[in-house]
């Protein structure tokens, strides 16, 4: 039996299967986008699709710690619309 991918979401720290995560990516530009499809180069950080989850990330800044950047807001927006759909 394959074993199926597991990632730790950046909010709730817990471990889930890779699919039923956000994938947020860092590209080797620096430019942080969505990747819907889990298939972009770059540096990955995994999300539940919760809300509460994207704002204990959001005031923890786990996401940019991750990234070494700063995380724009309109990426945030970005993720809740996704996890409100």
């Amino acid at each position: 039996m394959k074993k199926l991918p597991s990632r730790t979401c950046m909010g709730c720290n817990t471990k889930k299967l890779k699919k039923e995560l956000i994938r947020v990516v860092k590209n080797k530009d620096g430019k942080i986008s969505l990747d819907r499809t889990g298939k972009m180069p770059g540096r990955g950080a995994y999300i539940c699709d919760n809300i509460e989850c994207l704002k204990k990330a959001i005031n923890s800044k786990r996401l940019e710690k991750c990234f070494e950047t700063k995380i724009d807001e309109t990426i945030y927006k970005e993720l809740q619309n996704e996890i409100e759909k």
